[in-house]
Formats: C-alpha cells, sequence, structure tokens
C-alpha cells in the first residue's frame, strides 16, 4: 500500500496505515513544486536581510536579538541542540513515524520554507524504516512539540539514535545502512523540522483510531452482559434514540442490537424486568456520548493534521511572512482530554456491568460470583478488585491536561497546551480500558456458560473467541494469566474483527 502525500488528505487512517503497518508515501508532484517556490522567497528575503523570527532572529525571548550572517550558518544547529531536551524512555515507534508523517504533510503545503531535501529526507526515513529515538516527555505542546521533534531534526544532521530493522543505532549509521544521504541543515530547515504539534496529534490519531476500535467492543461486551443478566431490550430499540436525535446513541442501540440478532432474548421466550436499573438500559446513550465527542475530535484532528502548523508561515503568492502561533496544540488537546474522558465513562459503566454479574442480589440468578462453589470457592470476586483499581486509574488521568498551562520562556512562552500530557494519559487510558473491557468480556463469557439459551449471533461468536484463551472458571485459579489473556485479546481486536465478520460492521 501506498499514499502520496499532499498537504490536504491525510486521515487517521491513513496515519495508522503508515505509522503502524509500514505503508509507504510518496510526496506529491505539484507539493515539491510548492516547497521550491517556498524556499526561493525564503532565499530572497535572506539576502535582502529582512527580519524572519527563528531565520536571522534568535527564538522565544531572544527573538529580538539579529543573527549577523555567520550566525546565521550555525543557528539552525544550536536550534536544534538546545531543544533536544527531553527525558524518559523512547516514544513507541509508530507515534514518531506518524509525527514525521504529519510533518511532510505540513511542508506539503508549501508554507514552511524548508528546502526539499529536509522533506524528501523525512519521506525517506519513513519508507526505508528509519525511526528516531524520541524521549516520551519534554513538549508542552506549543510552539509546537519541539524537544521530542528536535530529536529527529538531530538526524538531519547525522546525529542523535534511530531504530533500524530492530537496533538501536547513531543516527549517522542508521542512514548510512538505509542508504539515506544526511542533507544537513541550512537557515530555516531545522524550526521548519520541529515547529509543530505533530507528535501530540499523530498520538491522537492512533488513539482516535483505537478510541473507536474500543468503544465497538464495548458494545458487544454490552450486548453479551446484557444477554446474561436477561435485560429487556426494549431501551434498545433504533426508534426510541431516534425521537432525541443523538447520532451516537441511534448509532450505538443499533450496534448492540446487531450483536443480539437471532437470541431468545428478543423472541419473548425469556422473562425479563419491565425496567433494568440504568447500566443496563442507558448504555446506548453513555457509548453514544462516547461516540459523538469521539466524532468532534476526529475533525479536529484531521484539521490539524492537514493544516500548516508552524512559525513563522511564508505566504509566496504574496511575498509575505507571518509570524503567529499555529503551532499551538489546544484545539488538538481540548478535544482528546474529552475523548480521553469519554473512554472513561465507557469504562465506568462496563464495571457497573461486571458488578451486576458478580452479584448475586442483581444477576438474575446467576451464581454468586459466577461460580459453582461459593464458600469454598470465589470465583471472580478479584477480577473486580482488578478492575476498579484500573477504574479508578482512569479517573485520575481523565483529569484534563489542557488547562494545566505553566508559563515558560520568561513569559514570552506563557500560555502553552500541555497536548503531549494528553496523550500521553490517552495512551495509559487506552491501556487500561483493554483490561477492564477484558475482564467484563471474561465474566460475560463465564455468565453466559450458565444460562441455557440461544444466544445472539454476534454474542455466540465473541464467546467462541474468548474460549480459546480462556477456559470456563470451573474450580478457582490464578486469574492473573486470564486477566492478561483477555487484555491483550481485546488489544488486538480478534474478537471485533470476529463478530463484524459475521455480523457486518458494528458502524452501520
Amino acid at each position: 500500500m501506498s499514499f502520496v502525500i499532499d498537504g490536504h488528505s491525510l486521515t487517521i487512517e491513513k496515519v495508522v496505515e503508515v505509522a503502524r503497518k509500514g505503508a509507504k508515501i510518496t510526496l506529491d508532484e505539484k507539493a515539491i513544486e510548492r516547497i521550491k517556490i517556498c524556499r526561493q522567497m525564503l532565499e530572497k528575503k535572506i539576502e535582502a536581510r529582512e527580519i524572519m523570527y527563528g531565520v536571522n532572529t534568535g527564538i522565544g525571548e531572544f527573538s529580538e536579538i539579529v543573527l549577523t550572517d555567520e550566525q546565521i550558518k550555525e543557528f539552525q544547529k544550536y536550534l536544534i541542540y538546545n531543544h533536544s531536551a527531553g527525558i524518559g524512555e523512547p516514544l513507541p515507534i509508530e507515534y514518531v513515524r506518524g509525527a514525521m508523517l504529519g510533518r511532510v504533510n505540513v511542508h506539503a503545503h508549501g508554507n514552511s520554507g524548508c528546502r526539499p531535501e529536509i522533506t524528501q529526507t523525512l519521506v525517506e526515513m519513513l519508507n526505508k524504516g528509519v525511526t528516531p529515538v524520541v524521549c516520551n516527555k519534554g513538549s508542552v505542546g506549543a510552539c509546537g512539540d519541539l524537544s521530542p521533534m528536535s530529536q529527529i531534526a538531530l538526524l538531519m544532521m547525522g546525529e542523535g539514535e534511530a531504530f533500524y530493522q530492530g537496533e538501536r543505532l547513531p543516527g549517522k549509521v542508521a542512514f548510512e545502512r538505509a542508504g539515506i544521504p544526511v542533507p544537513g541543515l541550512k537557515a530555516r530547515d531545522g524550526l521548519a523540522t520541529i515547529n509543530g504539534s505533530n507528535v501530540l496529534t499523530a498520538m491522537s490519531a492512533i488513539h482516535i483510531w483505537e478510541f473507536n476500535r474500543i468503544l465497538k467492543m464495548a458494545e458487544i461486551a454490552a450486548a453479551m452482559s446484557l444477554e446474561a443478566l436477561l435485560a429487556n431490550m426494549k431501551p434498545y430499540d433504533k426508534r426510541l434514540h431516534e425521537l432525541r436525535g443523538f447520532a451516537g446513541a441511534i448509532r450505538s442501540a443499533k450496534a448492540i442490537k446487531k450483536c443480539l440478532e437471532g437470541s431468545d432474548l428478543l423472541t419473548g421466550k425469556m422473562k425479563t424486568k419491565v425496567q433494568d436499573a440504568y447500566s443496563m438500559r442507558s448504555t446506548p446513550q453513555v457509548i453514544g456520548a462516547a461516540h459523538d465527542a469521539l466524532a468532534y475530535a476526529r475533525k479536529q484532528v484531521e484539521t490539524e493534521l492537514n493544516g500548516v502548523g508552524d512559525n513563522p508561515i511564508f505566504i509566496p503568492e504574496d511575498n509575505l511572512t507571518f509570524t503567529g502561533a499555529n503551532f499551538q496544540g489546544t484545539p488538538v488537546s481540548l478535544p482528546m482530554d474529552m475523548a480521553g474522558a469519554s473512554i472513561t465513562m465507557v469504562c465506568v459503566l462496563s464495571e457497573r456491568r461486571l458488578n451486576r454479574l458478580l452479584n448475586p442480589a442483581l444477576s438474575q440468578g446467576l451464581p454468586a460470583f459466577l461460580t459453582k462453589g461459593a464458600g469454598m470457592f470465589s470465583g471472580m470476586m478479584l477480577s473486580q478488585y482488578t478492575a476498579d483499581m484500573l477504574i479508578v486509574e482512569q479517573r485520575i488521568l481523565s483529569n484534563p491536561a489542557s488547562i494545566q498551562s505553566i508559563p515558560a520562556a520568561a513569559d514570552q512562552e506563557d500560555f502553552v497546551s500541555m497536548g503531549m500530557n494528553t496523550a500521553l494519559k490517552n495512551h495509559q487510558i487506552l491501556d487500561n480500558a483493554y483490561g477492564i473491557l477484558g475482564i467484563e468480556f471474561m465474566a460475560a463469557a463465564q455468565a453466559l456458560d450458565f444460562r441455557n439459551f440461544k444466544n445472539g449471533r454476534g454474542v455466540e461468536v465473541a464467546r467462541k473467541v474468548i474460549r480459546k484463551y480462556v477456559d470456563f472458571l470451573d474450580v478457582d485459579r490464578p486469574l492473573y494469566n486470564d486477566h492478561n489473556k483477555m487484555k491483550e485479546l481485546v488489544k488486538s481486536g480478534e474478537i471485533l474483527d470476529a463478530v463484524e465478520a459475521e455480523i457486518g460492521s458494528l458502524e452501520e
């Protein structure tokens, strides 16, 4: 698979294909021409000694200091050196690849002023699998993700480190082995490589993709639990939700009902309550609200992916240079804070359904804690403890980062987005969500094994996939292996893929 990068057509799905699955890219010919035209304009302005931020001036609080001709030649090198100031473990390779792809797409607009060689080098790095080693912490998400992006820019000088063919190597060695020339940095090249919110945006794009899959798996888990709890399914009639009008709730009700097609629960054979508890009957409204939150976040992330996030920005057709704040990460961090909180909300609901499966006072005749030997055995009692611990961590992580600005750079940079914090905590929220849903899936499969009626087609497929990895809990055993297997199963998406292969997409 290959994609043409033109500055305007990058989607979340394309980011995942390139960042995670190694799809190749080429730079659109018109984009190359735009980059060349912008560079020519910039070089004329440099010759004319026009004052331009970060080209022939210092940066941040030093923006009023004009550099000499000799300083301009060396400035980009020191700019990258002093901004390579992160800390921590390396970011996952897919996040760094996504950031590089986003930066190529910014350059493709022809408003960044770098040499074409810089953009083409990023393209080659992606296509040949050279991924810079980038610390996971250090960005405040304004002036772009300067610190992590600078570790990418180090390779443009044959410095830094990179992952290549499973090894962690000096950047120069990785370039040599991959056959990539070192382009060096000339005026503007360094700042044009780093001055955008590309890391937090790439992470957010991948998270949006995963969050959507998590919500679909939450709908499958809900369907399994609802069937095991003998739920009244009238609250899942799409007509009910159409009367209110929220697109997410309509989608979610249809998805859950679709998983239950063919179930005895829908035929009237099973005796159900007139009205169930909120955690059973309001699932479409809750998961639906998360769908709606993700739809907004997706729109914001894809706008950023296809916009010009840089400073300064050059307009060749008007021969103008604009110094502004198109690097500011707030348009992404604010909706992504909401997106992360929405996943936590769905996980809280999952745990409440788990509670009903385990509690004999609420479970419609299921054995206490889903064990045949109550007293001697405790069944899945402790599984709820684990889910609860993860839920509390989710709640802590759902505190918004976008309101946590701390001024820096002698108050020149006095409001920042903290969007990298948003992205990092969403990474953990996602990881916990796999575990929480995995435990609900495990409990729902156990509960269904105690029931004796025909299950929905989607539910039955999901149960069969689960039983490939985790056996029925007949007598007590250490459950940490089961929990971890279920977490990895949810993360893999195998349950979702199998269900959709059987009953069709849950988004339709």
